[in-house]
């Protein structure tokens, strides 16, 4: 739908009954994200995800999914990571449509919590025996050290990163007594509502997890009064894009979601490191690369061992990308891209993948 509004574009549907029906003759199941920060530019000309009419917009174009390809997909996920699009798109101005300020951000939030409801909705009623879910990023937020000033930043940190998503999604509305350092701001109060019909019955969640952060007590930060004790600085081992690695804060991530009452299955939707590959004779060998993802998938089968009921795992990701406001610079693939020439060159972490999904 390239205006958002109108007209589908027939040539777009078509490519992907194609992409899906290739998928499904090499034997692939496909997971169907909805929306992945891909919004139609007229459609941010009119305002975006802090538009009232943005639920309109989004429900008439999952509607028009769901009727096309819900003969063929039955996973569905409505949204990715509904704060990381609000929070850098429409607060912090790092990724598009690189808008700032509360003003923004609150309706953003608010859209986004309603639309991910009303997207299970329309696919619950269109699509026979579909498997929906959401898929959340979360990172384990610790406290720089035990001192108050420093656990009260945490838990508004954690309020943002963790909670300000599923909470609304399981029918607990958001997690509003923690937000008193923003109940003066009017837009606030006229942005909290309908906890009822932000609720919906997910399937699965997923969780997009990929480092822990240390949070410490800043004043200077305005609001949140809170900011990040880079994994640089505290000689922890870290990615190349400064991610601290640490598979066992990702197993608490993983049981602490399950904690919550009313999740019934856990897919991790993204998981995955960065790292400066270089070519030598043909070949890729990312040895930093194929540890973590041995790592993480120890201390997944853990928390599976502990009773989280973990369905599934997919790896971010299989190609070098374009990676938001990285550019070409991140690369998360198993598969390594020329990016001039669009050569391929599967890595050693994709081969240790191939060998571990064929072990008998």
């Amino acid at each position: 739908m390239p205006d958002g509004t109108g007209k589908p574009n027939k040539e777009g549907i078509e490519f992907y009954h194609r992409v899906i029906d290739e998928c499904l003759k090499l034997g692939l199941v496909p997971f169907v994200t909805l929306y992945h920060w891909d919004l139609p530019a007229r459609l941010e000309k009119e305002g975006g995800w802090t538009s009232h009419l943005m639920l309109k917009w989004f429900n008439r174009y999952v509607t028009l999914c769901a009727e096309e390809y819900g003969s063929k997909i039955k996973n569905w996920i409505v949204l990715n990571e509904p704060f990381g699009f609000t929070s850098l798109g429409y607060m912090l101005g790092k990724h598009a449509p690189g808008k700032t300020g509360l003003k923004n951000f609150l309706p953003a939030i608010h859209n986004a919590a309603l639309a991910q409801a009303d997207g299970g909705r329309i696919i619950r009623k269109i699509v026979p025996h579909a498997k929906i879910g959401s898929t959340f990023s979360c990172s384990e937020v610790i406290p720089f050290s035990n001192k108050k000033e420093h656990l009260d930043a945490a838990s508004r940190v954690d309020i943002l990163l963790n909670r300000l998503f599923i909470e609304p999604s399981l029918g607990m509305g958001y997690p509003r007594e923690d937000f008193k350092f923003l109940e003066k701001l009017e837009l606030f109060n006229k942005s909290w509502k309908y906890t009822e019909r932000m609720k919906f019955n997910f399937d699965f969640i997923g969780l997009q997890n990929y480092f822990p952060i240390v949070i410490k007590y800043n004043p200077m930060i305005p609001l949140l009064q809170a900011s990040e004790v880079k994994a640089k600085s505290r000689g922890v081992p870290y990615t190349d894009m400064g991610w601290e690695i640490n598979p066992r804060s990702f197993q608490r991530i993983l049981n602490r979601f399950w904690a919550y009452e009313g999740v019934k299955e856990i897919i991790v939707t993204e998981n995955g490191a960065a790292f400066k590959d270089t070519i030598i004779n043909g070949e890729i060998r990312d040895e930093k690369r194929t540890q973590y993802f041995r790592e993480y998938l120890c201390a997944l089968l853990q928390a599976k061992e502990q009773g989280v009921n973990i369905t599934g795992y997919f790896a971010w990701t299989l190609m070098d990308n374009f990676e938001w406001s990285e550019g070409y610079k991140a690369r998360f693939g198993l598969i390594h891209v020329d990016m001039k020439t669009q050569l391929r060159t599967i890595k050693l972490s994709g081969h240790w993948f191939r060998d571990l999904l064929n072990e008998k």
